[in-house]
């Protein structure tokens, strides 16, 4: 039977009334075959709601006018993390800052690969060559400039202030200054890139199109989102379970199962958006997540209560910021390139990002 989104509020609420004692909610009371099925429930409901957000994003880019790559940024980049930052916090609040960071790195690097499968599905051309749009170059500029930055705290001295690390404060800064700037970019851009054949214009959508109201879309756009968060504290407790249980390290079960579970919007978004033309719009919002992403590590820090979160995670963790960079210069280079492609011919970045994802998923099991 097809999940509903309701169904994570319910499971959430179920988990509360077995595990309560003494006011404090315990997921330890639960057995694996419980834990494995409130993962799999919440997982799908984060699928769910991710359908529905890419068509309310979509419609809002037309109503505001701020464009398809800026709503991908910042709209669709930012509830379609929701679930993410609430595992990120709720596991660095419990003490997990292996949990916390990787599932925040490791969800980066699945998303950058959820583009190459985007580029599969688009069967008119490369999808980087198709999204040319300088806010969508510009984005990707920034996260490979946040990406360096915890590598940079986690080399340097374990300073805090009020136990939180400078570079966690620079971070929200640098994002809001680099959301001015590509607005900036997309109002009175410096250069265009070429328009070819296969090029996709964002064009909006005409009135007559667009039936529900703003209020009415941002109301439905806000309550999905608070249901994305739901899912993800849920993901974050049974994750920490389900490493303790099992035997398996946090930086495993953060890069590759809550950051995977947490990251299914971005890949049911991209998706969706690619089959309904808006390339700008699937582009963006992973690059736009991705960016997002990073200040996971902000609340994360602040969550953590035995210092700097930097200088608690392992060399394992850091393997993850290394494979993001790395996606996203690929992805940087595709962007600039543009290559051209037969229609149904996936690109050679496209091929390169899912490789080195696919390597780095073999390497950390191995590891393991």
């Amino acid at each position: 039977m097809q999940p509903t989104p309701g169904s994570a509020v319910v499971f959430a609420i179920a988990i509360r009334a077995y595990g309560r004692q003494n006011g404090t909610m315990w997921f330890d009371t639960l057995t694996l075959p419980a834990l494995f099925a409130g993962f799999l429930i919440a997982a799908s409901v984060i699928a769910v709601v991710g359908v529905r957000l890419t068509e309310m994003a979509d419609r809002l880019a037309d109503q505001t006018g701020i464009g398809e790559a800026i709503a991908g940024a910042v709209l669709l980049g930012m509830a379609t993390s929701l679930a993410g930052t609430v595992v990120s916090f709720t596991a660095a609040a419990d003490g997990e800052a292996s949990l916390a960071f990787s599932n925040a790195i490791g969800g980066i690097a699945a998303q950058t690969a959820f583009l190459a499968l985007a580029d599969m599905v688009y069967r008119k051309a490369n999808l980087e060559h198709a999204s040319a749009d300088l806010a969508n170059l510009f984005q990707a500029s920034l996260l490979t400039f946040m990406l360096g930055l915890p590598l940079a705290a986690y080399a340097g001295p374990d300073i805090s202030v009020l136990g939180v690390h400078p570079v966690s404060v620079a971070l929200p800064v640098i994002y809001i200054l680099g959301l001015r700037v590509g607005g900036l970019v997309r109002d009175t851009p410096m250069w265009h890139p070429v328009h070819t054949g296969a090029t996709r214009e964002d064009v909006p959508e005409t009135e007559q199109d667009i039936s529900p109201s703003l209020v009415s879309l941002l109301i439905r756009f806000l309550l999905l989102a608070v249901i994305l968060a739901v899912s993800g504290w849920v993901i974050s407790k049974v994750g920490a379970q389900l490493s303790q249980r099992l035997g398996i390290s946090a930086t495993v079960v953060g890069a590759l199962m809550t950051a995977v579970a947490t990251s299914l919007p971005e890949l049911i978004t991209v998706l969706a958006a690619v089959r309904r033309g808006a390339v700008q719009l699937a582009v963006g919002g992973i690059i736009g997540g991705n960016t997002f992403d990073v200040l996971f590590l902000t609340l994360a820090d602040a969550g953590y209560q035995s210092g700097s979160i930097y200088h608690a995670i392992t060399h394992d963790d850091l393997f993850w910021v290394a494979v993001g960079l790395v996606m996203n210069s690929i992805l940087l280079i595709g962007l600039i390139v543009r290559q051209q492609n037969g229609p149904g011919r996936i690109g050679v970045e496209s091929l390169m990002i899912l490789m080195i994802y696919l390597g780095a998923v073999a390497v950390q099991a191995i590891a393991a």
